[in-house]
């Protein structure tokens, strides 16, 4: 038999309790509704370039498999938070690392706020499923003022209601997320200054930024009725030093998201990546990429650098807490890339990247 710890690791993804069930087993759709469209269907959203993720059976064969699963340590220490700076003038970028898919990207004066999750569990409920091993890489208290949250979909270790309520009332931050999303934050806390937007939106928000859509090979839920009845997207923040693209979960696939970015974009300053939560990858592969995919993608999309992130905070799948920065390693020593150019940082670290660097 599983572990508890097995039983629990795909809570995030895969949710089997919601707040409001009986609500999701209707046909319509709670959270959005609008004019069908090549990726909307008039209920459900989809990906013309993605496949749907596992089923239910697909779900219990690798959590009653029996296949191998590494141990997680229950604590993985950091060496310390950080204090940012109030603002970050200019065209510099400091990238502040607070754990799984959280960042704070600083430029241009904007304080920026990527898929934040404070809370101890990434899961329905409070009191199980899974949980951190290391404290957020800065405290709640010592955030800077926040102007933007940009949140890419609905998965618990994404869309984390409980923080967006606390940003809302400390801060009251503009909240960007794809369609219905907004649904559910409103839904929770009418504080929440969400707004939605459909892939290939592209939104300003100040100081010469602004924020595209674009779609990703993943799908989104909050329960086992409303799985993608709200959309899920990536973010290009469009700035006059060159573009940001930040994508909080995605597959690879025949890498046809990450090619157009670029032919769209001209290629990006930095590219903001995920690299964790891929094994098995029978079951993983088509909604997760693994690190060697993440380095393709950072290729593909013609990315001069990039941040990995999704690793070594919160156990979702079964490879060990440290195989996604070896794996990534040996990725870009495989391609002959310099690994200073795509870094695998720890919560608590950060990055600067000058307005002069190349």
């Amino acid at each position: 038999m599983p572990s508890r710890r097995k039983l629990l690791g795909y809570l995030a993804a895969i949710p089997v309790i919601g707040s409001a069930g009986a609500a999701w087993a209707s046909s319509t759709n709670p959270y959005y509704s609008g004019p069908v469209s090549d990726h909307f269907d008039g209920t459900r959203f989809f990906d013309p370039h993605g496949s749907e993720p596992k089923s239910l059976t697909g779900v219990l064969r690798w959590q009653f498999g029996g296949g191998p699963r590494a141990k997680w340590p229950d604590s993985w220490p950091i060496e310390g938070t950080d204090k940012p700076p109030a603002r970050v003038d200019g065209d510099d970028i400091r990238l502040a690392y607070v754990g799984h898919a959280s960042v704070l990207l600083q430029t241009r004066g904007l304080n920026i706020l990527l898929d934040p999750v404070w809370s101890e569990r990434v899961s329905p409920v409070s009191f199980l499923g899974p949980k951190r091993v290391n404290p957020p890489g800065i405290r709640f208290e010592d955030l800077p003022k926040i102007d933007i949250v940009l949140v890419s979909h609905g998965h618990y270790d994404h869309l984390d209601l409980m923080t967006l309520s606390r940003l809302a009332a400390v801060h009251a931050p503009r909240v960007i997320t794809p369609l219905g999303q907004d649904t559910i934050m409103k839904g929770h806390d009418a504080a929440i200054r969400a707004e939605a937007h459909d892939w290939g939106d592209r939104v300003e928000i100040g100081n010469g930024l602004a924020v595209h859509l674009a779609s990703m090979r993943h799908w989104t839920a909050r329960g086992v009725f409303d799985r993608n009845k709200a959309l899920w997207a990536a973010f290009i923040i469009e700035a006059p030093a060159g573009h940001i693209y930040h994508i909080g979960d995605t597959g690879y696939g025949q890498g046809h998201h990450f090619r157009e970015a670029k032919a769209r974009f001209g290629g990006f300053r930095l590219a903001i990546l995920p690299i964790g939560a891929y094994e098995p990858r029978w079951f993983m592969a088509e909604q997760h990429m693994n690190p060697e995919e993440a380095v393709q993608v950072m290729i593909d999309c013609g990315a001069r650098r990039a941040l990995a992130h999704h690793w070594g905070t919160v156990q979702l799948t079964d490879e060990a807490i440290e195989a996604p920065r070896q794996a990534l390693a040996e990725a870009l020593a495989a391609r002959s890339i310099p690994p200073e150019t795509f870094r695998a940082i720890r919560p608590g670290e950060t990055w600067t990247i000058g307005s002069g660097e190349v």
